[in-house]
């Protein structure tokens, strides 16, 4: 019996690193992979909302999820709860400046899903067709500042 050998291509000069090797792409798959955390920080790029706006902004999230995430997104400094006086006082989440800069990222991938994900309810998914028309867009910078509200 004889064995093949099997050659490193001549222009990788490392091997392979895992996919964890990159600590900030993965802090940041980590954030985008809690379920709701995308829509949530979108919801509050329209400004500063109570628990009842976010709620109805973020639709078909329950309230025990939003709790959560409102949570976990105030811990990593994304969000902040501010008290707002008068008659009577209440309380609003409002984006952090780090917060506001996810806007970029998060409308490019926006972007890119639109592009390269089939919608949920599109022929590709498989699954009945119940959504949207995708925003039409040309993919250029543009689109991607289109994308976040005015500010």
């Amino acid at each position: 019996m004889t064995t093949q050998k099997h050659s490193q291509p001549a222009h990788r000069s490392q091997p392979p690193q895992p996919a964890r090797s990159n600590p900030a792409l993965t802090r940041a798959f980590e954030l985008l992979g809690g379920p709701w955390n995308g829509p949530i920080i979108a919801a509050l790029a329209w400004g500063p909302a109570d628990f009842a706006h976010v709620r109805e902004r973020v639709p078909g999230i329950s309230d025990d999820t939003l709790a959560d995430r409102l949570q976990d997104l105030t811990t990593v400094g994304l969000i902040t709860w501010i008290t707002r006086p008068g008659p009577p006082p209440h309380g609003e989440y409002t984006l952090t400046a780090h917060g506001n800069a996810f806007l970029i990222p998060l409308a490019a991938l926006t972007v890119w899903a639109q592009d390269h994900l089939p919608a949920r309810g599109s022929p590709a998914s498989g699954e009945p067709l119940v959504g949207q028309a995708p925003l039409p867009h040309d993919g250029g910078a543009a689109d991607v500042v289109a994308l976040l509200p005015p500010s």
